[in-house]
């Protein structure tokens, strides 16, 4: 059910386009300046309020909320002379394997007006960072809808959770061609007990970052929801035990194209082109996936360079408009070698890169942490060649690293900064490993 407000002039062909459509629409009332709400039945007055008292006449709901911010710092990550094994584990975790199985079940085809569709590449079944339609189909502009959630940060700060969703719903927006300066973001909070005031407290906290995120990136939020209390209690032989979600925080964001031949892919295209990587990398494996498959605890989560992160996003887009850009894939999950394998793979394309020449804000990183590191407001992409200096040109100011090229071998292989190979697979290896978690199901 919905409750719509609609100008009278155009009442009728409200109601036409519902019926149309076989929605039943019924006039309930109208506006006034009397500033009461009048309530009827069956043509009896049955309420008159003021709406001073419905905005301001019952007391305000106080509720106690903590929250204890703890000391985090870098955990201390595994040296190993090769992480391949790391990277197809990942690949294979419930939070970044394939869900098409479950996107093929709707109809993102409705209307012949996608664009970018959810799954894109040579074999349509890579992860596509958004989706971009034409609701208007005599229009080149389009509309770009993308998402961000990582429910583990939530466990070590849900300040960060509610600033890496939103960094990473802006940034798959943009990845795609999204102007970063004309998209709006919507929440969806889904929580535990909030009459717990530690559970409240993870609320507000979120709540928090949220406000000052949006602020500083310019993206207003416009709707929302929330789902409280989602936990629910059982006898278990004489012992009560209270089953509750991990607070998480989904965020959406609406982006806008002018024209949708600009769009990208995040799939490689051809070989020969160079990968470059855009944004600082830090030591963040905090609530990191590649924490997860070592069972590694604690650690200092991803942060956001609220400032310096709306610049990143200019920088990209202005290189998608000018055509620099044959591909774009944000990191996000598992990191730099996680984002190359599935551009790798969706578009059947090989790579060979050094993290030798990942920036890091002149702080020095392990290979594992350049490898896996979550650290927000970065991209891969793709340039051809001729277009290197100018791509350049348009970054500069924003950190940059060359990483190395597309190859015509179906292999990825990811070298140290003295060659010694950390990741070599093929990508049907690891295709395998992304797809084969929930293809049963």
């Amino acid at each position: 059910r919905m409750v719509l407000s609609v100008p009278e002039a155009r009442s009728q062909e409200f109601h036409d386009l519902c019926s149309s459509e076989c929605v039943e629409a019924t006039l309930i009332g109208m506006f006034t300046e009397t500033k009461e709400l009048v309530l009827k039945y069956q043509d009896n007055e049955v309420g008159r309020v003021a709406m001073s008292f419905l905005h301001d006449g019952r007391p305000p709901v106080i509720r106690k909320a903590t929250y204890d911010i703890a000391e985090t710092s870098a955990i201390p990550l595994p040296i190993r002379d090769n992480y391949t094994t790391d990277l197809v584990q990942i690949l294979s975790s419930l939070n970044v394997s394939s869900k098409e199985w479950i996107i093929r079940q709707y109809d993102h085809e409705v209307q012949a007006g996608s664009v970018i569709k959810p799954l894109v590449g040579v074999d349509n079944d890579g992860p596509s960072d958004a989706s971009v339609v034409r609701p208007d189909l005599t229009s080149p502009r389009g509309l770009v809808v993308s998402c961000g959630i990582n429910p583990h940060l939530g466990d070590a700060d849900p300040w960060w959770m509610a600033a890496a969703a939103i960094d990473e719903a802006v940034r798959n927006c943009v990845a795609v061609g999204a102007d970063p300066s004309r998209i709006a973001i919507l929440d969806n909070f889904c929580w535990g007990n909030t009459e717990r005031a530690e559970t409240l407290g993870t609320l507000v906290r979120a709540a928090t970052a949220c406000h000052a995120i949006s602020i500083a990136y310019g993206t207003p939020f416009v709707s929302g929801k929330d789902s409280l209390n989602n936990e629910f209690s059982y006898d278990d032989q004489g012992q009560r035990r209270t089953v509750a979600i991990p607070s998480t925080l989904l965020i959406t964001a609406l982006g806008q194209i002018e024209n949708v031949e600009q769009c990208v892919t995040m799939d490689l295209k051809e070989p020969g082109n160079l990968l470059f990587i855009i944004g600082n990398t830090h030591d963040e494996c905090g609530g990191s996936h590649f924490a997860l498959v070592n069972h590694l605890e604690g650690g200092q989560p991803p942060g956001i360079d609220s400032e310096g992160a709306p610049g990143v996003f200019q920088a990209v887009h202005q290189a998608i408009r000018s055509g620099l850009i044959r591909s774009c894939h944000d990191l996000s999950e598992g990191g730099l070698a996680v984002a190359v394998a599935e551009m790798a793979f969706a578009g059947g394309i090989g790579a060979q890169i050094s993290v030798a020449s990942v920036p890091t804000g002149n702080s020095g990183l392990s290979d594992a942490a350049k490898l896996f590191s979550e650290s927000n407001t970065r991209f891969v992409v793709e340039v051809q060649p001729q277009h290197a200096d100018a791509f350049r040109q348009t970054m500069q100011g924003i950190a940059i690293g060359e990483l190395g090229q597309t190859t015509t071998d179906a292999n990825l292989t990811i070298t140290s900064h003295d060659g010694s190979r950390l990741i070599h697979a093929s990508l049907t290896e690891l295709k395998e490993a992304w797809q084969s978690p929930l293809r049963s199901v």
